[in-house]
């Protein structure tokens, strides 16, 4: 086979998987905003001014999609104000800030200052994109959103941080691996279905447990340079792949954390969340940790333990940021 025809392959099986971990993740985000709960109803509130006020597309960086949205609670100028960042799910190749305005109203009305901040999506206009490449702008734009804030009348002294799927990922990157970097004290992190880790043992559904090559193309555009797959199972492939890998970042000094993942999910194999949940008990952080055992990457079918999850995010919330 030649060189050219061995890079055409390559980069074809790149494109083929990366469509299909995007497809099956927009499909699952996509269930999950249409599945509705009566018993959820006390996480959605009729928003209006009575409630609080939105900046929206504040800028905090020179890319296109370097924006964010404030949401403010009403009264402002007294305080201070706890901010609480959610970000936003799609793949990492597609989604809004936009995407998650009822959660972010709904924390808005417990008394936050919330944030759903965008990132530059690797898509056709963007592939040099990567997860390791947003997980920086993320970082990157925390100063801005605690300014922005402070602009407008709304003193921040602590934050928690929180996503689902693609936007968990990058939560718990900036939790564990950037905290030190923050404006303000981290006190916090909550999200649901974001993969953690990414070795090919755990990724079986994708196949990648079976040709290493695959595995080392897929994750290397996820880390956004390359990978030899012979570094598998070794010291230095654990360091080379840290930069995007949540559970190699957890510490004895790892902020309280509440995780959800469905035992079903085809999306972020169930078996990567593991390496999360023992990186939180080995290190003794406090943590909440809940497995829905019908559900899939939407957690759609074991509605009982997802409200107890969102439960205990409030449970959190008010014990680590409390409301002043």
């Amino acid at each position: 086979m030649t060189a050219a025809r061995e890079s055409n392959r390559r980069a074809l099986f790149i494109a083929l998987c990366v469509a299909v971990f995007v497809l099956v993740f927009v499909a699952s985000a996509l269930l999950k905003v249409l599945w509705k709960d009566p018993e959820a109803a006390r996480y959605q509130v009729a928003w209006d001014e009575s409630i609080g006020t939105v900046v929206s597309d504040v800028t905090y960086g020179d890319a296109e999609s370097n924006t964010f949205d404030l949401y403010l609670p009403a009264g402002g100028g007294e305080g201070p104000y706890g901010l609480v960042v959610y970000l936003h799910a799609g793949g990492f190749t597609t989604g809004d800030k936009a995407d998650d305005a009822a959660m972010l109203q709904w924390l808005c009305s417990k008394g936050y200052v919330a944030a759903g901040i965008n990132y530059t999506l690797r898509d056709d206009a963007h592939p040099e994109a990567s997860v390791y490449s947003q997980s920086l702008e993320i970082r990157d734009a925390m100063p801005a959103v605690v300014a922005e804030a402070e602009k407008l009348g709304y003193k921040i002294d602590g934050m928690a941080i929180g996503g689902g799927s693609a936007g968990g990922t990058l939560a718990m990157l900036y939790a564990y691996r950037d905290a030190k970097e923050s404006p303000v004290p981290v006190k916090m992190l909550f999200e649901a279905v974001g993969p953690s880790s990414f070795y090919p043992e755990d990724w079986g559904v994708y196949g990648l447990d079976q040709n290493l090559e695959n595995a080392g193309n897929l994750f290397g555009v996820m880390l956004g340079e390359e990978i030899d797959p012979s570094t598998f199972g070794t010291a230095a492939y654990d360091e080379q792949i840290k930069p995007i890998s949540g559970a190699l970042w957890v510490d004895e000094g790892s902020v309280p954390t509440v995780i959800a993942y469905g035992v079903h999910d085809k999306v972020c194999p169930f078996d990567s969340s593991k390496h999360l949940a023992k990186a939180l008990e080995d290190n003794h952080v406090t943590y909440s940790y809940f497995e829905l055992p019908h559900s899939g990457h939407a957690l759609q079918n074991d509605t009982k333990l997802y409200l107890q999850y969102m439960a205990e995010v409030e449970n959190y919330l008010d014990t680590y940021l409390p409301v002043k």
